[in-house]
């Protein structure tokens, strides 16, 4: 008897310690924001606004969690209609061949900081890349379980393929090639995950 004791609690814990929370993002309360310097002196801001994405951890402090996210590209919005449309055509994103920009790595905590790292793909181009990371920590609303981030970096949009060039005339570029990346990110705790 005490030897199924024992098998039925070392199932338990060995189960409790593979167990997965998943998270989804709250769309409402999340900005996939971008900004990219626009006639060398200024910045032009831009967001996607049809994305989803979520994160799986086994640990609840996030680290070494699963993170999967896609946006559709032809949801971007820089507040410009005609510049939006621009965006979307093949001088940039490609929309009609290329419809989403996609990440798909691991949250990474080191010391006491957090890094993102693994694979951003736009355009049909995959590279390696990594973020800096705030996590904001999670709260009970009483309705269920938040969590927050915020992860900014930057990619250059040439490895992407988003090649567009127009330059001034004293020979500068129209539009700059790194990419800005600011994203706030609040997740919903899935029900019994």
């Amino acid at each position: 008897m005490k030897k199924m004791y024992f098998v039925v609690m070392a199932l338990l814990v060995a189960g409790s310690a593979l167990a997965q929370t998943t998270w989804k993002i709250d769309n409402v309360h999340s900005k996939i924001g971008f900004s990219v310097t626009h006639m060398v002196v200024a910045e032009t801001e831009g967001s996607f606004k049809d994305y989803s994405g979520a994160v799986v951890s086994k640990n609840e402090d996030f680290s070494d969690a699963e993170v999967t996210f896609s946006a559709k590209v032809a949801s971007i919005d820089t507040d410009n209609e005609k510049r939006d449309g621009h965006l979307k055509s093949g001088d940039f994103f490609d929309t009609e061949k290329f419809p989403e920009v996609t990440f798909k790595g691991n949250l990474v905590k080191e010391g006491t900081k957090y890094k993102l790292k693994g694979d951003f793909t736009m355009k049909g181009v995959t590279k390696k890349v990594e973020f800096d990371v705030i996590y904001g920590g999670t709260i009970n609303t009483g309705r269920g379980e938040k969590a927050g981030f915020k992860f900014t970096g930057i990619i250059n949009r040439q490895d992407y393929g988003v090649n567009w060039a127009s330059k001034l005339a004293s020979g500068e570029m129209v539009v700059g090639d790194n990419v800005s990346l600011n994203i706030k990110i609040e997740l919903d705790k899935v029900p019994n995950s």
